[in-house]
């Protein structure tokens, strides 16, 4: 294992059926003033809203709300939830749902008391907060993006068509507590289900695809990569099924608080190219990292041959026996395009709405990272969207 590095994750979980319990207990931590922040209407339809809201009335609290916040938070509404935490001075920011509600909180605790404009300085320039930051606790109601448990927060700018990730390296932007009731997530249709797990795996093939040591994280990667394949075919069947949904809810936070990160220089290029793609179509995350995945895959595959071999092997269990390694790689991107068919994920961007028109523009705005196998230049991310058309 190579490289030099410091892990601290300081979030408190609260895992399971019972886990909304010690929402009152964390509470107790903070000041009087909390803002709840959540999505539509859902969290009122399943009777989450109702048991939030009392536990903050009988624990005292002055609750001021921020509600709509989209799968795919706008530049926009963070300007307006930045008035409604500052004009009720928050002390805590409570997020109720996803990880676009779970990203908002954190980019509207970045921004409250910063003096200058936020998308300039966190998701232009990438600076660091240097003011005063507000705490965000999370319930969550879907899972996918692992932001209960890690410090990235992700902004789209619906004018300049750009969808941007930053994650922060204070530790003080993580939630300080998270709380993770599998039960929640079993009302997500299962569109949403799917796009959550597809995420989730995104996440791991980010940081599994880089480097060539004996890697430590490798190993943890695949063992939660196969978790996930297996308890995906049972809740793809079986919604309901309360097992599946909660190792899937427990692979997503380990997928990226940060852990298998851990002496990797990691990828993250499928991020990018489909963050682009959601910033022209607005489709759900998942979808777009789905549609991305294989077609970038087989263009850097000659560049980490290895590592797609060992995936293929010991995630997909292809036999290599007789084969090339080329082959034994095709073989075990072929599984992976068979799973994906099997949830019922978007294949291609033309799914999503997107066209060769708009390949230029699209490709215009990826940011291409450098810490996997080959360092994208434009004719590069071009040829990619086009074979995901």
């Amino acid at each position: 294992m190579i490289g030099n590095f410091t892990y601290c994750n300081p979030t408190k979980l609260y895992f399971g059926e019972n886990s909304l319990e010690n929402l009152s207990g964390e509470l107790a931590k903070y000041g009087k003033n909390v803002v709840l922040i959540y999505g539509k209407e859902s969290i009122k339809k399943n009777g989450i809203y109702d048991k939030v809201m009392n536990i903050l009335k009988e624990s005292g609290k002055s609750v001021a709300e921020i509600s709509g916040v989209m799968p795919n938070p706008t530049l926009d509404k963070l300007y307006e939830g930045i008035e409604i935490a500052k004009s009720h001075k928050a002390d805590l920011l409570l997020a109720v749902g996803g990880g676009s509600v779970c990203d908002y909180a954190k980019a509207v605790s970045v921004s409250v008391n910063c003096e200058k404009d936020p998308w300039q300085k966190y998701y232009v320039d990438f600076e660091e907060p240097t003011c005063e930051t507000i705490p965000v606790g999370c319930v969550l109601t879907m899972v996918g993006t692992g932001s209960e448990m890690n410090a990235g927060s992700v902004i789209t700018n619906t004018k300049e068509k750009v969808k941007v990730g930053h994650v922060f390296a204070d530790e003080k932007i993580m939630p300080r507590f998270s709380i993770l009731n599998p039960k929640y997530t079993l009302t997500l249709p299962h569109y949403q289900m799917v796009s959550g797990i597809y995420d989730i795996f995104n996440h791991i093939c980010e940081q599994y695809f880089s480097g060539e040591d004996d890697n430590t994280s490798d190993y943890l990667s695949e063992g939660l990569m196969r978790s996930l394949i297996h308890s995906s075919h049972i809740a793809n069947k079986e919604p309901n099924d309360y097992e599946a949904r909660s190792n899937i809810m427990w692979t997503a936070t380990w997928a990226l608080n940060t852990l298998v990160a851990k002496g990797k220089t990691t990828d993250w290029n499928v991020h990018m190219l489909g963050q682009a793609v959601g910033a022209y179509t607005n489709a759900t995350h998942g979808m777009t990292l789905a549609a991305v995945s294989l077609p970038y895959y087989k263009h850097i595959m000659p560049y980490g041959l290895a590592k797609f071999k060992r995936f293929a092997e010991n995630v997909w269990g292809v036999n290599a026996d007789g084969k090339s390694d080329e082959q034994t790689v095709l073989d075990g991107l072929s599984a992976m395009e068979s799973w994906m068919k099997e949830l019922g994920l978007v294949m291609n961007i033309g799914e999503l709405g997107a066209d060769e028109s708009m390949i230029d523009g699209i490709a215009s705005t990826v940011f291409p990272m450098s810490g996997g196998y080959k360092q994208l230049g434009e004719d590069d991310i071009k040829a990619i969207l086009k074979a995901s058309l």
